[in-house]
């Protein structure tokens, strides 16, 4: 999650300055008196919309032999599912009359509105037994869903640079393994773009003389360089990895986009300190809280003797879960609009 909510944080003004300066134009124009729209906005240079979903059953099972068509007003598209009853596919923005149907269940249908740019899951796509049929073959592995999921994660990006794969716009989302969380993880903490925040932030804190400790010159900046990615790693593997894995925990933040503004505002900020369980219940976030805290804790390990301490600690981990409250917030009002998502797969 962007704004330091998967990371720790550093004791001084520097790198909290940078954070907000280089991310406060993604909070430009978050209103909270306005309603967001329940669709994603057109985004320029798009001439098509993505959808995507998962086919179950009735028992969740998925179905991987299912047929999808969607008919429009001019153009008629067709797509089947893979092994984990998942599909995807590009379209022409407009207005279709979307069908899915597989052997011995009774079809399902909706109407689908698709805008340019836009990346649209379509959810409850559950087909029931035909009266008829008495059995069917379904098969599929939630592992298997997973992996699927995780690739499109993977794929998000803000503005086409800014990694996002902590957020999953899928509200069903299989949990994941321990493999997993651990290559997410690896994944979002050695991007390039991390390197360049660590470098900005070792920047601005060698012009401050923050940490002083660490001295001047090339020497001093590569400490703070090495301080400052060391902070984002250790909390990425902590609070990301190490503690859902051990606690059975979701690191991810499962966007809602439904409701009025207060009761999402309120569940984006309760997210803080409650997330989903890995049998799909929601229960206290140990993995974030006291991951913000343990990450603050051993950062005492390579500070600047003068800068260690209770509460060097103390400050890192208030002011991370604080800062993960504010992410959660642009992720839930801002952010889905700003995400691409790669390939279709």
């Amino acid at each position: 999650m962007l704004f330091g909510s998967r990371k720790a944080g550093r004791a001084g003004w520097g790198r909290f300055a940078f954070l907000i300066v280089t991310q406060a134009a993604l909070l430009t124009g978050l209103g909270f008196a306005q309603q967001a729209p329940p669709a994603a906005p057109a985004i320029a240079g798009h001439t098509t919309a993505t959808i995507l979903g998962t086919v179950k059953d009735v028992n969740g099972n998925v179905v991987p032999n299912a047929s999808i068509t969607f008919t429009g007003s001019q153009q008629t598209y067709a797509a089947a599912v893979n092994a984990n009853g998942f599909f995807s596919l590009s379209v022409t923005p407009g207005t279709y009359a979307m069908a899915v149907s597989a052997p011995g269940l009774v079809p399902w249908k909706t109407s689908v509105t698709a805008l340019a740019g836009e990346y649209r899951e379509i959810p409850g796509i559950v087909l029931k037994m035909n009266a008829l049929v008495s059995t069917v073959q379904v098969n599929g592995s939630e592992n298997e869903i997973a992996t699927e999921q995780v690739k499109m994660e993977e794929d998000q990006r803000i503005l086409g640079a800014i990694p996002n794969f902590y957020v999953s716009y899928v509200p069903n989302a299989a949990p994941l393994s321990a493999k997993q969380k651990f290559g997410l993880a690896w994944k979002y903490s050695i991007d390039p773009f991390n390197l360049l925040l660590s470098g900005g932030t070792a920047g601005i804190e060698q012009a401050e003389n923050t940490f002083s400790g660490y001295g001047q010159g090339a020497e001093g900046y590569g400490k703070r360089f090495g301080a400052a990615y060391a902070d984002n790693f250790v909390s990425d593997m902590i609070g990301g990895a190490v503690l859902p894995v051990l606690l059975h925990q979701d690191p991810r933040f499962y966007y809602r986009g439904t409701g009025s503004v207060v009761s999402r505002a309120e569940y984006a900020i309760a997210t803080v300190f409650i997330c989903k369980g890995d049998n799909g219940k929601w229960e206290p976030n140990y993995s974030f809280v006291v991951g913000n805290f343990a990450a603050g804790a051993i950062s005492n390990l390579y500070y600047p003797a003068q800068d260690r301490g209770f509460q060097t600690t103390m400050d890192n981990g208030l002011i991370n879960t604080a800062m993960g409250a504010v992410g959660a917030l642009a992720e839930e009002f801002l952010l889905k609009h700003l995400t691409s998502h790669g390939k279709s797969r």
